[in-house]
């Protein structure tokens, strides 16, 4: 008896090699298998694919929480005490997680399409694990502390949402070339009804996706209102350190129509600006009063205030990072900035005929003006001389009084409230943060001549958004920002949306269709050839030199019968 042993010589497959060996450490062609996926690493595929999804969630999230940044750092300085960016060591971790895990969800996807068994790496698994767990802490922790700016995702939503839906409609399209391969490829009816099922039911999801996505700025042009006013909140505290005369400047240079601060009062009496319940972090107390340094701000007397400054910290502490872009000049006048009073605050704005709007702090139980802070604050109003009609009075505590005192304040509610409840009280302006109102009751505020202004809005995409919806006017911390938007950064009439969307349902539907004719087509074309037929099919191919490697060596050995 004779046998045939061929000797066969694989091309290299550098591709294929590197795709196995960085996936699950499989560099040799023999430790590749062609063989069905055990369910140990079926799930860990499905752990790998759901880490991806939430860190894709969480991605977005901080990606669109840009606006609110300082917030996030002020809140961690209100519980640690010290000021830090606490943004950098979360978005450098969040990068560098998401990389990895969409790079693994890539190879995955490679091994897929090529037919090799998913056998991922216990190095790789650990990896994935504790992205898994990091994103879930940083999940639990942000909803604990700052639970209010998982708003910022549909509202956000409405500004990506059909470019979202464009990018996921397109991804899935692409996906179907590895469906329709594996649908092509396996013998199992069973599984291949499964798969086409569940992938259509997710096409088909996308496809009509469109008819809830709900965006302000879908809307006929010709209906698009007045830019929204812009108030800078603090002045312009990315450009100058906040609460400070320099600040205020700053964004009247930017043409704002308004200016917003935070007041608390003296022991003697003297409203100031002043955000933090202490002077630690905005001023240099720590120097001038080294055993002062964490009393409450309202315990100091209006001299002991002047004495402090209030510029240095900004340029040290560069909170924006933009210290950079200021001139010598302006970093001059930053280095000699004081505690800017209530009063000098309203003289600049009446020479500027500015609107002002400030959040009045109440001082401690033990405080002298504990009972008399309003009637402190309303005559350092009225004597600094600025127009009544320029000042927003925003304390809900003796309203009633403070109407008979000084009928010409514009009486401002920080409180969210019904249109009908407002005119009630005679008030005629609502302050809100932007995630209190929805583009319904804005427009119900603006129908019911309801001046409503939302903060704090510093990125271009939300003062957009907020535009369309028809909101009168926004507080803002970065005035120079939002000076560079004269026109939503897009506008889209709904026919053309309509259009746009079921175009590309169209374009997808015909792609997937044929996609899955060809994958079929070629699969059924492919022929089981013996050992020899593939090296002779792939001798014709070759140089001669590579005929004499490729040859098949035929090895006798006689049995004994």
């Amino acid at each position: 008896m004779v046998k045939h042993q061929p000797l066969q010589v694989y091309e290299r497959q550098l591709c294929l090699s590197c795709i196995t060996g960085i996936y699950g450490c499989r560099w040799k062609r023999y430790q590749r298998s062609h063989d069905d996926t055990t369910k140990w690493e079926l799930l860990w595929s499905l752990i790998l694919l759901f880490t991806f999804c939430l860190l894709l969630v969480w991605f977005y999230f901080w990606w669109e929480a840009h606006n609110d940044y300082n917030e996030f750092n002020w809140f961690l300085y209100n519980h640690s005490g010290e000021w830090s960016d606490g943004t950098v060591p979360i978005l450098a971790t969040t990068a560098a997680g998401f990389t990895y895990i969409a790079f693994l969800m890539v190879l995955a996807l490679c091994h897929i399409a090529l037919g090799q068994q998913l056998n991922l790496h216990w190095l790789h698994k650990i990896g994935v694990t504790a992205a898994l767990l990091t994103t879930i802490v940083g999940v639990i922790s942000i909803n604990q502390t700052w639970g209010q700016e998982w708003d910022v995702i549909p509202i956000s939503l409405q500004a990506t949402g059909p470019f979202l839906h464009i990018g996921a409609l397109a991804a899935v399209t692409a996906l179907s070339w590895i469906v329709a391969g594996q649908v092509a490829r396996s013998e199992k009816t069973m599984f291949q009804v499964v798969v086409v099922l569940l992938y259509l039911s997710v096409l088909l999801g996308l496809y009509v996706v469109p008819l809830y996505i709900t965006s302000p700025c879908i809307m006929d042009p010709t209906t698009l209102k007045q830019r929204p006013d812009v108030i800078g909140h603090q002045g312009a505290p990315m450009l100058a350190p906040e609460n400070t005369l320099w600040s205020f400047q700053r964004a009247l240079q930017m043409n704002v129509t308004g200016l917003e601060a935070d007041v608390a009062i003296s022991v003697d009496g003297v409203p100031f600006l002043m955000r933090d319940r202490t002077l630690q972090r905005t001023t240099d107390v720590e120097k001038v009063f080294p055993d002062r340094q964490k009393d409450d701000a309202s315990h100091f007397n209006w001299t002991d205030l002047q004495q402090l400054n209030a510029g240095q910290w900004f340029l040290k502490d560069d909170p924006f990072w933009t210290v950079r872009t200021l001139s010598p000049h302006e970093k001059d006048l930053i280095a000699n900035q004081s505690v800017c009073s209530l009063e000098q605050l309203l003289k600049l704005a009446s020479y500027h005929n500015s609107t002002v709007i400030f959040s009045l702090r109440r001082p401690p139980r033990e405080h002298p003006c504990y009972h008399s802070w309003i009637n402190d604050t309303l005559q350092a109003v009225q004597q600094s001389g600025v127009p009544l009609s320029l000042v927003m009075w925003t304390p809900d505590e003796q309203r009633a009084q403070v109407r008979r005192l000084a009928p010409g304040l514009i009486q401002t509610s920080v409180e969210k409230q019904s249109p009908e409840s407002l005119h009630q009280y005679g008030i005629s302006r609502l302050l809100l943060r932007y995630n209190q109102a929805s583009t319904q009751e804005i427009r119900n505020y603006s129908q019911s001549n309801i001046n409503l202004t939302l903060y704090t809005i510093n990125e271009p995409w939300l003062y957009s958004v907020l535009w369309c919806s028809g909101v009168s006017s926004v507080s803002s911390e970065a005035p120079h920002i939002l000076n560079k938007v004269p026109y939503p950064i897009w506008l889209m009439r709904p026919d053309e949306y309509c259009l746009m969307w079921v175009s590309a349902d169209l374009i997808s539907f015909a792609v997937v269709i044929g996609i899955f004719i060809f994958q079929k087509y070629r699969m059924s074309g492919m022929r089981s050839y013996n050992p020899e037929q593939i090296m002779l099919s792939a001798a014709v191919r070759r140089s001669s030199r590579d005929l004499n490697v490729m040859k098949e060596k035929l090895i006798f050995s006689g049995q004994p019968q």
